[in-house]
């Protein structure tokens, strides 16, 4: 079993900061919203984005997988009474030569083994596709 950790503390009522390892990240806890720090919204879709992208660097190498890049585009939807997502929508879009059936098993794969992933679709649907670079 693998653990994790991180601490967060309040800054000012402007903002807070979390670290993990020697990484730290500035959290948006401001109730008016800040530009240049991530809300906690946007930092679980970053989690979910490093998980698809964390997968993608697992896989490829067990599926001789071939790719010059990938991204990751997600959207959430926020309900306000009581507030929670709806849903979570995504796009994996890769620069592959492959076939359209690899990219299938990719995608597959990417979701069958994200920790980010497989926690959240438990939670809140997760509706999204992997694509090919046009």
């Amino acid at each position: 079993m693998t653990e994790y950790r991180v601490s967060a503390r309040r800054i000012d009522s402007h903002g807070s900061l979390a670290v993990a390892k020697e990484a730290e990240i500035t959290l948006d806890t401001d109730m008016a919203g800040r530009r240049d720090a991530m809300n906690p919204v946007e930092l679980l879709l970053s989690a979910l984005a490093a998980c698809m992208l964390k997968g993608i660097e697992r896989v490829t190498p067990l599926l001789a997988f071939q790719f010059d890049g990938a991204e990751v585009q997600l959207e959430a939807i926020r309900q306000d009474a009581p507030p929670k997502l709806t849903l979570i929508r995504y796009k994996i879009i890769v620069e592959s030569a492959e076939t359209d059936a690899r990219l299938d098993l990719l995608h597959r794969n990417i979701l069958k083994y994200g920790t980010i992933s497989n926690t959240l679709s438990t939670a809140v649907p997760l509706e999204g596709n992997l694509i090919r670079r046009a």
